[in-house]
């Protein structure tokens, strides 16, 4: 990876319309004067990064670093050796990757691609399955961490993840290739760009399949992608973008992390170690011919195609208008079982491998001739949402030094939220009352998961009399205003910028019976609009002492709107009583170094936030056994108020080229992330239903958490980071690569239930090494624009078992309730005691092991 370069500007958000692309690397190696504040400036809905100009930190990744290391990983690893972040597979199911800056997850990272924020606007989340085919379209991937100097009104807590897209206008050529790997992984693709005629007019278009399986259990999948743009240029004065992408995909899933006593003993070996690619939510049932099939209860699929129309006017030599309208239909959703029969759960049919039993659930349900009295089945929850929005951006140049943008960023989002019938294993249908509009209803209809929907402007909803469990839609409507103002000469660079926007939500529940009593008030249908204010104010100065150092400082202050879940907690249509706006401040200082052979920077910096509220997913035992001797859980959530959060820490990054034929990279980062007093929080099961947080009488408790390390909600934080890189280039066109990586201090996710009380800390899992290799080949033809590339990478070399991410908090000194062969564990004895300790931790702690050794290769011909 690159080393740390500064962006001047709005380096932050590579808003970048696709015609913007190829002309800014072209300017970005020709900028010597005091002229070149006109190639600092704004181009298009985006800022062209200059070195040793941008008071920011950014570091970034071109197209052909993806295309020779990611290989089968996911997008967001290609990021692991820059400081700061931390990307894991997550569950390990395609497109199921984590990723965290500085401490804050993707919620509280920007994401945007070609301008266009990708951020859910109720929640704030990314799911990088949506995005799979980013990896074959993007050009340069950029990474700023810290607040940024972005002008939108974003959440980018902990930094900003850019993906510029390839342009209409690229020169005119094609590529195919074709990718394998560990389990049965097979990707195939092709793509051709027309270049650009003489009339103005350039296209390009990209198709690629991906199929396979994960390298944890039963995680099959099958994923597309298409990319199309196309451009007109017409004069100097005008240029015309259109993009549509999506990358259609379904995929089996492990949502849920098992204990590492489980990884033990459904180990297939039997050999007292962890089986890293045990996977719970999955089963066999046996057909009538004794074919045996598996059956996914976690599951995910999705489409989000999206259309963009870049229209870039230069009005004159000094003013330019940007404007980017896009839309999203994102249609899909993720399965997971719901019901009881005969007053038993999902987990309450567990075959001695430590999978569901189906036959069982089959023979349970068949044998239900009341559907009063319940029946088990698997339900598809729907996340789908229709996205409009407009970006508009009015730049002018003063003069040599200065310039000043004004613009504005409006979006219309509305969500919907529903569940249905996925599969009835075996039972006649499901009985629903959840809808109290209406009596109780049978539901027999199903939906296929895997069912891919092509149509970027189709996937109907599903009708009321299939809806079960609950029914609500969210509205979003956010306008916003920017501006900034930026200064520029040989030695100082500095920009001060500001922005406010107002975000209003509406809550639309089906279910909900007009008059409806919820917490002492009378609610409806569909609740009034919300309007929350907010706003930020940054600014940054760069100074360049001479040719090789320079120093730079940014500081900013972020009054940041609450998610929807905030505004309207625990899924009701009652307004949060104590609603308020979450206050981030964060300062960074920076040093840079740069000669003919050796570059580093360095960065110190500290961000707090205050009045976070958090809605976290977790396991609940509720207090049984199943036919196995394990607790039994249910899947639930937890809201959290008034969190207070300090983040701190140092960054160093640097590369050094002895020699042409050597290129050596390393970085280091350590952190100290912390929260700031205690907070309040509340517990419910899937389904709304409140949950009793032990030691209490009700499902609110207050949560001790100060000066306890911070974990993640949805994977681990690290707090100490490095890596060492090395690309040996013996002949020409021959690279060959490798990268040791090194993570301590990773601190597990909130456990609410060990915060209850004073005293509680978050556990610390044990340090990893990872060794990746990798070589790449170009084969050139006699034809100067043919030729062939080879490549091959090997990730984990050396096979090292290590834990990504964790989700509990248990201690050696705490008493499991029980013991591993069921029986209640009277004596009260404790983890260390009865010797169910892995590694120095409990092996009740709910965790992911990372991947074991993988590996994957590829050819590819260029023309």
């Amino acid at each position: 990876m690159k080393i740390n370069f500064r962006r001047p500007m709005l380096a932050a958000v590579i808003t970048l319309s696709t015609a913007s692309v190829y002309y800014g690397q072209q300017v970005q190696d020709s900028v010597k004067n005091s002229k070149e504040i006109e190639e600092v400036i704004l181009k298009g809905v985006t800022d062209i990064a200059k070195d040793r100009k941008t008071p920011v930190a950014v570091s970034t990744v071109k197209a052909t670093q993806i295309s020779e290391r990611l290989g089968n990983q996911e997008l967001p690893e290609i990021l692991n050796t820059t400081p700061s972040v931390y990307a894991t597979q997550g569950g390990g199911g395609f497109g199921d990757s984590q990723i965290s800056i500085r401490g804050f997850e993707s919620r509280n990272i920007a994401v945007m691609v070609n301008g266009m924020p990708v951020n859910d606007m109720e929640g704030g989340t990314v799911y990088f399955s949506n995005w799979t085919g980013l990896q074959d379209v993007t050009s340069t991937m950029q990474v700023q961490r810290g607040l940024g100097s972005s002008k939108l009104a974003i959440a980018s807590v902990g930094g900003t993840i850019n993906f510029i897209t390839r342009a209409s206008d690229m020169k005119q050529g094609g590529v195919i290739r074709l990718g394998v790997g560990n389990n049965d992984y097979l990707k195939t693709s092709f793509a051709y760009n027309t270049g650009k005629s003489q009339s103005g007019w350039s296209s390009s278009f990209l198709m690629s399949r991906q199929a396979g399986s994960t390298w944890v259990e039963n995680t099959d999948y099958e994923s597309y992608a298409y990319f199309f743009a196309l451009g007109y240029q017409p004069n100097k004065k005008h240029n015309i973008q259109f993009m549509i992408t999506s990358a259609p995909q379904w995929h089996n899933q492990r949502n849920y992390s098992n204990t590492i006593a489980n990884y033990i003993k459904y180990n297939p070996d039997n050999d007292g170690t962890p089986y890293r690619e045990y996977n719970s939510d999955w089963g066999y049932r046996t057909l009538a011919d004794g074919t045996r099939v598996a059956i996914a209860d976690r599951a995910n699929y999705y489409a989000k195609p999206v259309m963009m129309l870049n229209w870039d006017y230069k009005i004159s030599e000094k003013s330019t208008l940007s404007t980017v309208a896009y839309m999203s239909n994102g249609r899909g959703g993720g399965t997971g079982n719901t019901g009881r029969v005969g007053g038993k759960g999902l987990t309450s049919f567990v075959d001695s491998e430590g999978h569901f039993d189906y036959d069982q659930v089959f023979a349970a349900n068949q044998a239900v001739t009341d559907l009063s009295k319940g029946t088990l089945i698997r339900r598809a929850s729907i996340n789908s949402h229709n996205w409009y929005g407009i970006l508009m951006n009015f730049q002018h140049k003063i003069n040599d030094n200065w310039n000043f943008s004004i613009g504005t960023d409006d979006r219309y989002y509305y969500g919907y939220h529903y569940q249905v019938v996925s599969d009835l294993y075996g039972a006649s249908g499901y009985r629903n009352t959840s809808n109290k509009n209406v009596a109780p209803y049978i539901v027999s209809n199903t939906y296929d998961y895997k069912k891919l929907s092509w149509n970027p402007f189709g996937g109907k909803t599903a009708p009321m009399e299939d809806r079960i469990t609950y029914s609500n839609d969210g509205q979003v409507l956010w306008y916003s205003a920017f501006g900034q103002l930026e200064y520029s000469n040989e030695k100082i660079s500095a920009f001060v910028q500001g922005s406010v926007s107002n975000q209003a939500y509406r809550r639309i529940d089906e279910f909900v019976k007009p008059g409806t009593i919820q917490q002492g008030q009378e609610v409806g249908r569909k609740t009034d609009y919300k309007n929350l204010f907010g706003y930020n104010v940054k600014g940054g100065v760069n100074y360049n002492i001479n040719e090789q150092h320079n120093v730079f400082a940014n500081l900013g202050f972020y009054s940041k709107q609450p998610f929807m879940n905030a505004v309207y907690p625990s899924n009701q249509q009652v307004l949060n009583p104590t609603l308020t706006n979450e206050k981030i401040s964060s300062f960074e200082l920076g040093y840079g170094f740069r000669s003919a052979k050796f570059n580093a920077n360095v960065n110190v910096y500290r961000t707090e936030w205050k009045d976070r509220w958090l809605r976290r997913t977790m396991n609940f035992d509720l207090g049984e056994v199943d036919a196995n001797g394990n607790s039994v859980t249910t899947p639930g959530y937890a809201e959290i108020n008034g969190i207070t959060q300090v983040h701190m820490g140092v960054e160093f990054e640097g590369t050094y080229k002895p020699t042409r034929f050597l290129e050596l990279e390393g970085m280091f980062s350590m952190g100290d992330y912390k929260y700031k007093g205690n907070a309040s929080g509340a517990t419910f099961d899937e389904d709304n239903n409140p949950i009793t947080v032990p030691g209490t009488e009700s499902n609110s408790t207050t949560l001790y958490l100060d000066d306890v390390k911070v974990g993640g909600s949805g994977s681990s934080i690290p707090q100490l980071t490095a890596s060492i890189g090395a690309t040996i280039k013996p002949v020409q066109d021959l690279r060959i690569y490798g990268t040791w990586r090194f993570v301590s201090k990773v601190y597990s996710g909130l456990d609410i239930e060990n915060f209850t009380a004073p005293g509680g800390s978050a556990l610390q899992l044990p340090d990893f090494n990872l060794l990746n290799v990798g070589a790449s080949y170009k084969l050139r033809l006699k034809n100067s624009k043919e030729y062939f590339t080879i490549g091959a990478n090997v990730y984990n070399v050396l096979d090292t078992t290590y834990i990504s991410d964790g989700r509990s908090n248990i201690k050696t000194t705490d008493a499991p309730s029980r013991l591993n062969d069921g029986t209640s564990n009277t004596q009260k004895l404790t983890y260390e005691q009865l010797g169910y300790v892995y590694k120095g931790i409990a092996t009740g702690n709910q965790v992911y092991f990372g991947a074991p050794r993988t590996w994957s290769a590829s050819i590819s011909f260029h023309f």
